[in-house]
């Protein structure tokens, strides 16, 4: 199901992840949930969302994979040490094409790793199964590497999986519906053009930030 209400737009990340938090407290009652932030735009979003439901905070890192021969053509996608493929784009491949996705795949994990390394700063990460997830980003556009995400975490086997953002084009979130196990979107402009355009403060999130937001709600939740 989908759940969204028209709105304004946001002062920044930290305002869109404060009033995205209060829409999943209204949304439903949440049971043990998990916080999964998409560096690095989603994460000052996920650290209010946290706060607010008072559930811990970790990143999932999403990378496409792209077709040998056409790069933006996603035939798969790895997050949190997790690599789906999609079947129907396997038998597109021949060996060649197939060894060279082999070198993409051992390049992209690599890469991954690298990422939350540096993110997580020696945290472990949190535990997925059986769990409640709301996977949150600062905003929708075609929501491909959020389909991504959302089916690389099928494989970890969490009890419930919510796309949670603060805004994106209605088709958008009604065709992530179908991936996921809810959708909440505070807004759906119309016309949407950018995420950017609604915010009124939307700088570049640097990799520094987000070390500190993490490190930060590990801290809150020591205590």
């Amino acid at each position: 199901m989908s759940f969204t209400f028209t709105g304004p737009g946001f002062r920044d990340r930290r305002d869109a992840g404060r009033a995205l938090g209060q829409a999943l407290r209204e949304h439903r009652d949440w049971r043990d949930p998990v916080v999964l932030a998409l560096p690095r735009g989603g994460v000052p979003v996920g650290a209010e969302v946290a706060r607010l439901l008072e559930a811990p905070l970790d990143i999932l890192v999403v990378r496409k994979i792209g077709h040998p021969n056409h790069e933006e053509f996603a035939i798969g996608a790895i997050a949190s040490g997790v690599t789906v493929m999609n079947p129907e784009s396997q038998g597109m491949l021949g060996p060649a094409e197939q060894a060279e996705v082999e070198r993409i795949l051992a390049r992209e994990r690599a890469e991954l790793r690298r990422r939350e390394e540096v993110y997580r700063s020696g945290h472990p990460a949190e535990a997925l199964e059986g769990r409640e997830l709301i996977v949150v980003d600062d905003g929708l556009a075609t929501g491909a590497t959020m389909r991504a995400g959302v089916q690389a975490l099928r494989a970890r086997k969490p009890a419930r999986i919510t796309v949670a953002v603060p805004l994106g084009p209605r088709e958008t979130c009604d065709a992530l519906a179908q991936v996921a196990d809810s959708v909440v979107c505070v807004c759906t402009p119309e016309p949407f053009r950018a995420v950017g355009l609604w915010y009124a403060e939307f700088a570049q999130v640097g990799d520094e930030e987000v070390r500190e937001i993490l490190r930060s709600a590990h801290r809150h939740a020591a205590h």
